[in-house]
């Protein structure tokens, strides 16, 4: 299993969807569930996501696991924009057995940055077996909202995004790596933090032997310092 679940039932969802769902978005569901090509899905669920309902919220997360990657982008822009109503059924969908689909929800999940994702995020950068869902979580881990926490759980969550950047910054996989960095990066914008991520930036150059990821930490370096300049000014 791929993190933790929210305490939400499949009778809740349905019942939600079913109290809030509008005769135009009932056709527009089906008209993803009738299509008969890729080129008629991918148009179905463009229209799909442009309707902007909460109820069609299942059935983009559904287009994930279709194999269809133009769709699948269309759904992951449609249930961004809808935000943080769509983090518990994202959460609630995750696909334990298509990697492509759980790239596709955690790629979606680290955009709309919700911490309330924190611990999928946590654990699929740790232990998926997918490269894809390890890098979106690395990248998602940076990004995430904490100041919607309250500061008690702010700290520890930020101190558990910290600890498995830097995990996964020793990664093997020189793209995971990458993407720790990217994610790193990000965290740095949190004061208490940015002595640690430093100090691995510090290492990673003195030890890294891929051009890519070395290039990747003296961009964040230039940056920090920049973002710094302007805050000071």
């Amino acid at each position: 299993m791929v993190g933790e679940r929210l305490p939400i039932t499949d009778y809740q969802l349905l019942t939600t969807i079913l109290l809030t769902m509008t005769a135009t978005t009932q056709q527009l569901i089906r008209s993803v569930a009738e299509a008969d090509s890729p080129a008629q899905m991918t148009a179905a669920v463009k229209k799909l996501a442009a309707a902007k309902d909460e109820a069609a919220i299942p059935t983009l997360i559904a287009v994930f696991g279709y194999n269809n990657p133009e769709a699948a982008a269309a759904a992951v822009a449609g249930l961004i924009a809808l935000k943080e109503a769509a983090v518990p059924y994202l959460l609630a969908q995750i696909d334990d057995y298509n990697y492509g689909a759980r790239a596709y929800s955690i790629r979606t999940l680290a955009a709309i940055a919700d911490p309330r994702a924190l611990e999928v995020l946590l654990s699929s950068a740790v232990n998926d077996f997918a490269p894809s869902v390890r890098c979106a979580a690395a990248k998602g881990l940076g990004n995430l909202q904490f100041c919607k926490l309250d500061p008690p759980q702010r700290q520890t969550a930020q101190t558990k995004a910290l600890e498995t950047l830097l995990l996964v910054s020793q990664d093997p996989n020189w793209l995971i790596r990458y993407a720790a960095v990217v994610g790193l990066e990000a965290l740095a914008k949190i004061p208490q933090l940015q002595q640690p991520i430093q100090t691995r930036f510090a290492q990673i150059l003195a030890t890294d032997t891929e051009q890519a990821i070395c290039a990747r930490v003296q961009l964040a370096q230039k940056l920090g310092i920049e973002d710094k300049l302007q805050t000071e000014n």
